[in-house]
């Protein structure tokens, strides 16, 4: 899909091996994807056909049937590992901090701004396209979001005790909102300046300083 994303989660084996593995090299489904991907956020899911996807990315009919049913399994493809791997990521760094609120809240939002910076493409199909997708996957979706979510209030609420559950909801949607912008933001302003005004801008609205 987009820079920085590959479509695959990480396993707790993945994680804890000495050696690093060998980047998964990518396959012409995932190049496909990511061509989707791109053309679905630039024109909108019923702007594009699968002839303009099969056209972008140099392939007939018959071989992009191969890969994908149709534009509605593309975004499947797209948006559900998303998903996964937010929460896995978010629990993962939420773990690395038991004891320390403030630094697992610096931990959540560093993760996702890098994901956000890295995956606008992505980030614009998930506000825009989402209601898109069949229900069964959409609920898959939803769930999902709001386990990851909870991931946030659980560690907002550690951070400031005086927010009710509902309340520290709201922060962290907020925050997402400042998170999510990435697809709006071009590139008048280099990336890492842009991922800091980010972290900022996030840790100013959920921890009230």
């Amino acid at each position: 899909m987009t820079p920085g994303y590959s479509g695959q989660v990480t396993t707790v084996e993945q994680r804890h091996r000495t050696t690093p593995p060998a980047p998964r090299r990518r396959s012409r489904r995932d190049e496909i994807l990511e061509i989707a991907v791109d053309l679905f956020a630039s024109r909108g899911y019923h702007g594009v056909s699968m002839d303009d996807i099969g056209s972008a990315a140099g392939v007939t009919g018959p071989a992009l049937y191969h890969h994908f049913a149709g534009k509605e399994a593309m975004l499947v493809a797209a948006l559900i590992p998303v998903s996964e791997g937010l929460l896995e990521g978010g629990r993962e760094r939420v773990a690395r901090h038991p004891d320390d609120a403030e630094a697992a809240l610096a931990d959540l939002i560093d993760f996702h701004v890098d994901f956000a910076l890295a995956n606008p493409a992505v980030i614009a199909l998930h506000l825009h396209e989402l209601d898109r997708l069949p229900d069964e996957p959409r609920r898959q979706i939803r769930r999902l979001q709001r386990l990851y979510v909870e991931e946030w209030v659980a560690v907002l609420s550690r951070v400031r005790p005086e927010l009710a559950a509902p309340e520290a909801r709201v922060l962290a949607h907020a925050a997402f909102g400042l998170m999510n912008s990435t697809p709006f933001l071009g590139g008048e302003v280099e990336r890492r300046r842009r991922a800091d005004l980010l972290r900022e801008a996030t840790i100013h609205a959920l921890a009230g300083h």
